[in-house]
Formats: structure tokens, sequence, C-alpha cells
């Protein structure tokens, strides 16, 4: 029994250092990811913008044509003023050219506000277009970074796969099984010793009999609090693998 758990330790070290890279690996992912929505949302903010530019351009377009149309009716009426000799008639003309003349005022006004809401929004476009820019420029380096840090992770991935598969051959099909259905439950490790009879994955006090019984190593050993399965970690059989523990210094008992 020793033996075997011996090789699932193997395998469970292998998968501990893969689940690690499956996690850096999304933190990276993840990276890449709020850099594109970044830049997407420079990209949605320039174009709503440039839209926005758009159609105040064509608004200004408008206001200047109906202020060129009244400047055109005025010219009218003055010419028409200077052909009459009734003064009825040319009151009633300057009366029409004082309504146009405020028209016009209105027409103007509005318009310069058009000018100067089209130069705010111009300055605001040009701070967006700069800030995607910079963005795109910064963020070059950044994601050839990420990109390679993935293609490391992938290609460190492999690797362990390609051993673990190779110690999964030499395994107990039985107890890999076991182990197996744990790991994917817990996704940490769950062959764990035993330390100060305690279970060192969920640190709850165990029985004497449960520690005899884990000392023996006749047969698997489960944690009745979290069902990781135990071994003895000063058994010899695990001594020199990556799971055996190290010596811990004794604390000094001087003042």
């Amino acid at each position: 029994m020793a033996h075997a758990l011996h090789q699932i330790l193997d395998i469970q070290e292998l998968d501990m250092q893969m689940i690690q890279l499956m996690r850096l690996k999304k933190e990276r992912q993840n990276e890449l990811a709020n850099i594109n929505a970044i830049k997407a949302d420079l990209h949605r903010k320039a174009s709503v913008k440039e839209g926005e530019i758009i159609e105040l351009k064509k608004a200004i377009r408008l206001s200047e044509g109906e202020v060129a149309q009244i400047q055109e009716k005025i010219k009218k009426f003055e010419t028409q003023q200077h052909a009459i000799k009734k003064v009825e008639e040319f009151n009633a003309l300057s009366h029409e050219i004082s309504q146009a003349e405020r028209e016009k005022q209105a027409k103007e006004l509005r318009l310069s506000d058009f000018y100067d809401k089209l130069t705010a929004e111009e300055e605001v476009m040009k701070s967006l277009n700069e800030s995607l820019a910079s963005t795109d420029e910064n963020s070059k380096l950044l994601e050839a970074e990420i990109r390679e840090g993935l293609e490391r992770i992938n290609a460190e991935g492999r690797e362990l796969k390609a051993e673990r598969d190779r110690l999964v051959t030499k395994a107990d099909p039985e107890i890999f099984g076991i182990y197996e259905r744990l790991l994917r439950n817990k996704r940490d490790r769950v062959v764990v010793a035993i330390e100060n009879r305690c279970c060192s994955g969920c640190h709850i006090m165990l029985t004497a009999q449960d520690e005899n019984l884990v000392r023996k190593g006749e047969r698997i050993v489960f944690c009745e609090h979290c069902s990781r399965i135990h071994y003895w970690p000063e058994s010899q059989a695990l001594e020199g693998t990556a799971a055996a523990p190290k010596p811990r210094r004794r604390r000094s008992t001087k003042v």
C-alpha cells in the first residue's frame, strides 16, 4: 500500500503543478482580455463620438443654410423698400425686416452654440484618438509578453502531462481511480500526511486508532472529515519522494 501511495504522491505533485499552471494561464488570459476590452471600449467611444460630430456638422450646415435664407429674405425686403413710395407699405416691410433680423439673430446664436459644441467634441475626439493610439502602442509589448508567457505555460503543461501519463501507467488502477475522483472534487491535494495526529488537509484532530491504521499502511485510510487519503510521513516507502516531509527544527527552550 505504501508503494502504491508513493506512486500516487508523485502523480499528485505533477497535478498540483498543472493546477497552478492552469490558474496562471487563466490570469494571463484575463489580462489579455482586459487589454482587449479597454481597446474595444476606446474604439466604441471614438466611433460614437465620430457619429455625434457628423450629426453636429449636419446640423451646422442646416443652420447655415437657414441663416443664409433669412439673409436673402432681408435683402429682398430691403430691395422692395427702395422701390415703394407709400409709407404704409414701407413700414410693413420694415416690420418684416425686423422680424427677419430677430429670427436671424436666434439662428446665428444657435449656430454659434453648434460651433462651440463642435469645437468641444472635436477636442474630445482628439483626446480619444490619442488615448487609443497610446493604448495600442503600449499594449503591443505587453500583449507579446503575455502571449509568450502563455506559450511557455502550454509547453510546460505538455511536459507535465507527458510525465503524468507515464506515471499513471505504473500506478495501481483502483487507487488511481479513487485519487482522480477526489481530485476532481477538491482541485487540491487529496493524499495528505498526518502531522501531530491531525489531518494536514483539514487540520482536524484524529483518533489514535486512525493514526495506527495509517501507520500500518495495510489499506487506504480516509479522513472522516474531509475524505482525503492519509499517509504516514515517516514511512520508509515515502522517503526520498517529493512528498516526503522536511525535518523541522526544534524550537530552543532557552530564555
